[in-house]
């Protein structure tokens, strides 16, 4: 039975660097960004190129130093946590980056990739119990026990980024971090692999972060959804709450980007919507007020000057915008 509850809770997270030539010696690459996710659910985490996502999936598992907010994995403060207390949670919450090929050792085998974790974080096993647990990873996650003694230049993309997966997911963890993780794949094959995240948390309750630019893919799997824009938060609640009607202009401009393959569609689309003016602001020196003011159709003397904060829409979600779109 999946328990109830949050199994990772985020409040008020923020992470800087000091980088010469940002405002005030630092970029704010997350700024007090809050959700929660619990156990069996998946949290889908957009943006553009730039907006903090890969920055945020590295805080959650403290491989970057936090500037300030709490963390919380299952009601366990592990914000200023040291390596000790780290050591069993990163057990328990894994990533599968976007890459396999930069994530994965070329001079391991499938089998000794796969194996890693065990080796660090089950040496009591055999390595005959450690083998038979490669087997079943990979059965998992659809690849035979013939892929073990192969190398990762012998597979294709899609067949090393189940190798990630499996690896990520051996030992039972409970929160699995996906990072443009199929954003490098075919179109086909990142249906399988969507399909495979939803199977396996079917099975095992596992909760899932899943960060993309592509609100297609994010459409397909989450269950909630987190709009990120310079490191702060435009949009978050129920997904299928905010892909049906968003209240931020960001949110709304990211869903008319979504392509259609009708035609006639497109076109009665492209007609009706307003595309995105403008490039992403430097997040070395972001706008005063509403970050989003330079490049939303709706903005006011009143973006430049006050920052807006998040507040409750009349359903599960809640928004960041002076002027929101109606519901």
């Amino acid at each position: 039975m999946i328990p109830a509850g949050p199994l990772l809770q985020v409040q008020d997270l923020s992470v800087q660097f000091s980088v010469q030539g940002a405002r005030g010696g630092q970029l704010r690459a997350v700024d007090g960004v809050s959700f929660e996710i619990a156990a069996g659910k998946t949290l889908g985490v957009v943006g553009e190129s730039g907006c903090g996502k890969s920055t945020l999936a590295r805080a959650l598992l403290r491989l970057v130093p936090i500037a300030g907010g709490r963390l919380s994995f299952d009601a366990v403060d592990y914000t200023s946590a040291d390596e000790r207390t780290l050591r069993p949670m990163r057990r328990a919450m894994r990533m599968v980056f976007q890459d396999p090929m930069s994530s994965i050792d070329p001079r391991f085998t499938v089998a000794q990739a796969v194996r890693e974790p065990l080796d660090i974080f089950e040496r009591q096993l055999s390595r005959a119990e450690r083998n038979r647990e490669v087997g079943a990873a990979l059965e998992r996650v659809g690849l035979g026990a013939s892929f073990a003694r192969r190398y990762p230049h012998e597979l294709s993309g899609g067949q090393n980024q189940r190798v990630s997966i499996a690896r990520a997911l051996i030992g039972g963890p409970r929160l699995l971090i996906c990072d443009e993780s199929v954003s490098a794949l075919d179109v086909s094959i990142q249906a399988q692999i969507l399909n495979l995240l939803t199977d396996l948390q079917r099975d095992t309750g596992i909760a899932l972060v899943f960060i993309s630019h592509d609100l297609s893919v994010v459409r397909h799997i989450s269950h909630r959804l987190l709009v990120l824009y310079l490191g702060r938060v435009m949009e978050y609640g129920d997904a299928a709450t905010i892909f049906r009607a968003p209240r931020h202009p960001y949110t709304r401009s990211l869903l008319d980007a979504v392509p259609i393959a009708d035609p006639a569609r497109a076109r009665e689309k492209a007609a009706a919507v307003q595309s995105l003016a403008g490039d992403l602001p430097s997040p070395l020196d972001p706008p005063s007020g509403c970050v989003f003011r330079t490049r939303c159709p709706r903005a006011t003397p009143q973006c430049k000057v006050a920052q807006p904060r998040l507040q409750d829409s009349d359903r599960d979600s809640q928004f960041a915008c002076h002027h929101p779109l109606d519901p």
